[in-house]
């Protein structure tokens, strides 16, 4: 997301196996865009749909250029159908939603009001949810406490896609797994400012869900590398070294404990004390493995940002900017000093 913003809005819109929701949805949207006013593009991005869904989409493209269709070779998930709209979007406030009619596109204004308010990311909270209880409501609800405290954003609803963003958010943020629903963690951990407003759940009409309960085990294993790469990425011996001392540490007691009992008290340690000496031996061993699984990540930590040349942190605003001082002393303008 490199290009600069050509439109005010853009709207995202991933779609699977959506043509009988498609055109009812681009209806929707198209009707609540053109009373907002300003310049907007809708993105529909295809990821990999086995029915008509591209047909109906490449009609809607030759009759309105504010249309952008982006065909997937295939079905890379909802995160990746994500990314995909996001790179290719221009507008400067970027707001993204399901394709199933799930979510309204009438409360659009609502996410675009709380942007112009100065917010950098705004949150949809489907606060009275229409999806099964044991199936989608239990395991989203422990999901989304897990998620808030581990991450520290307190919103409700982290799953949602109906969220809307100022683009300078997107542009350096890369979405991976099942990363989309962490996004707000990880504008967060940019210093983004994040609030959530209630929206509507409406039930599908057509089609089937692609959401299911074994989704909630793969949410949890991307909240494990959220969690790491939120907290330790820049620093990642932090977290392993923690590890190795506490392994090499608990190894090294059990060891002169019995190397007390070998000598002072003359005891058969391989006999009497046979699991416990392999025990120290393992803690020690895992412990220098940890160590060393940190000392390799602060390489290619290293690596990874200096190769590339990306910054550590995020800079929201530079006053005076570097170019209006190098032009001023270019011209013999004293900048910043006083008479």
């Amino acid at each position: 997301m490199e290009k600069q913003g050509l439109v005010r809005y853009s709207i995202v819109v991933p779609l699977f196996n959506e043509e009988d929701n498609l055109r009812p949805l681009y209806m929707k949207i198209v009707e609540i865009m053109n009373t907002v006013g300003g310049s907007y593009e809708v993105v529909f991005v295809d990821d990999g749909s086995a029915d008509r869904t591209y047909s109906s989409l490449a009609e809607i493209c030759a009759n309105d250029v504010r249309v952008v269709a982006v065909r997937l070779r295939r079905n890379f998930g909802q995160t990746t159908a994500l990314q995909a709209g996001f790179d290719y979007a221009q507008g400067e406030i970027i707001i993204s939603l399901d394709g199933d009619l799930q979510h309204d596109p009438a409360e659009i204004p609502q996410f675009i009001a709380k942007i112009n308010e100065g917010y950098d990311l705004v949150s949809g909270w489907r606060f009275r949810r229409q999806d099964t209880w044991l199936t989608r409501r239990l395991p989203s609800r422990i999901a989304n406490w897990v998620m808030a405290k581990l991450s520290g954003v307190p919103i409700h609803d982290f799953g949602t896609t109906f969220k809307a963003y100022r683009r300078e958010i997107l542009q350096h943020m890369r979405l991976y797994g099942e990363h989309h629903r962490f996004i707000p963690a990880l504008a967060s951990s940019m210093g983004a400012r994040i609030v959530e407003i209630p929206i509507k759940n409406i039930p599908r009409k057509s089609g089937k869900s692609n959401y299911g309960l074994s989704r909630t085990f793969r949410v949890m294993l991307d909240l494990i590398s959220i969690k790491f790469l939120l907290e330790y990425a820049t620093r990642p011996l932090q977290f392993f070294g923690l590890f190795g001392f506490a392994g090499v540490g608990l190894g090294t007691m059990i060891g002169c404990f019995l190397v007390f009992k070998k000598i002072f008290l003359h005891q058969s340690i391989m006999l009497q004390h046979g699991p416990l000496l392999v025990l120290a031996a393992l803690l020690i061993l895992s412990g220098i493995q940890f160590l060393s699984v940190g000392l390799v990540g602060e390489l290619v930590t290293r690596t990874y940002y200096e190769s590339q040349q990306k910054a550590t942190y995020a800079v929201q605003e530079i006053i005076p900017s570097r170019r209006l001082s190098q032009d001023a002393e270019g011209a013999g303008i004293g900048v910043g000093s006083y008479q």
